[in-house]
């Protein structure tokens, strides 16, 4: 497996920083619409010895959950960033479905161990909910059935998944977080083991694939080894976090603290031939960065380094 990592801010002290933990490549996020942008990016991160492992987040696609992309430029644009990873070499396109939001908490100081805080989420208080990876932004309103973001995703990936097999880019999608059936009016598809088989059928491919979101389907309550092992080979990207409670009501925990046989998920990724991308995500805040981005911390990310790469050497077999 390749460890990987996102990186707020990306610059040269925390490009250094997870060079020296042995982190091998960088998730970044959209750069912008041309080929330059992304090239320019990769080049820094080049700098450093690392690879653009994905791109994730800030993605051109609000539109086109909602079925508002009516000149077609979200899809555009989606198809071009495409085509421009093909063109640098990044092989990986990580996106969700998730309209109005992306990842959602109602707490960003939930205390842990000796005082580090992680983010927690309680549907009965989604009043406060805001939406983490937009910015702290405020929930959109408006709603959206089920059916019609299930037609507007397979709409996407008729449109876009040709184009990733032609490019070598695979489309990894995330799962909604949190994994509930509604959030404030509009409803959630990407919330089950069974809504990724389905997903992966709408457009069978080998470019049209998960992002196993581990705290996230920790959320759903099933069995993490056994669904490694139920989506196999469909898993092409790995977001390694844990979280305790239910889609209803969780908060986030330290990789070594949380519910989850964290070793046996390694193990399940090993069986079922996983040797792509996986990185920390979500990590508390330590002490000293009461002020940076919840779950995005520098210290916090340096002990899942740490914490991944004790545990990949740890579950290698003596015929590895």
């Amino acid at each position: 497996m390749i460890l990987g990592t996102v990186l707020t801010p990306l610059d040269e002290y925390n490009m250094t920083l997870a060079a020296q933990c042995g982190v091998e490549g960088v998730v970044v996020r959209y750069p912008g619409s041309s080929l330059d942008d992304l090239l320019a990016v990769q080049k820094r991160v080049e700098h450093h010895g690392l690879n653009v492992l994905a791109v994730e987040g800030y993605l051109p696609i609000e539109q086109i959950k909602l079925g508002t992309d009516r000149d077609g430029s979200e899809l555009q644009a989606m198809q071009d960033l495409v085509r421009h990873m093909g063109t640098a070499g990044i092989p990986l396109l990580c996106y969700n479905f998730m309209s109005g939001t992306d990842w959602v908490r109602t707490r960003l100081d939930v205390p842990a161990r000796a005082g580090a805080v992680v983010t927690g989420f309680r549907l009965s208080d989604a009043v406060h909910a805001v939406s983490l990876n937009a910015g702290h932004e405020q929930i959109a309103a408006g709603t959206i059935s089920a059916d019609k973001l299930w037609k507007n995703l397979e709409r996407l990936l008729r449109e876009l998944v040709p184009v990733a097999e032609e490019a070598g880019v695979t489309l990894a999608m995330h799962p909604d977080d949190p994994p509930l059936p509604e959030f404030q009016g509009k409803a959630r598809i990407m919330n089950s083991v069974a809504a990724f088989e389905r997903l992966v059928s709408l457009v069978p491919s080998s470019r049209n694939a998960i992002c196993f979101c581990q705290g996230t389907f920790a959320t759903m309550g099933v069995d993490i080894p056994a669904t490694i092992r139920r989506l196999g080979r469909h898993i092409q990207y790995v977001h390694f976090r844990d979280a305790e409670g239910t889609a209803d009501q969780f908060v986030e925990t330290f990789h070594d603290a949380g519910p989850t046989d964290m070793a046996a998920a390694i193990r399940a990724l090993k069986d079922v031939g996983y040797a792509g991308p996986i990185r920390p995500d979500h990590v508390p805040q330590l002490i000293g960065e009461e002020d940076g981005e919840p779950g995005y911390t520098m210290l916090g990310r340096l002990f899942a380094f740490g914490y991944i790469r004790g545990l990949l050497h740890g579950t290698e077999s003596s015929k590895e």
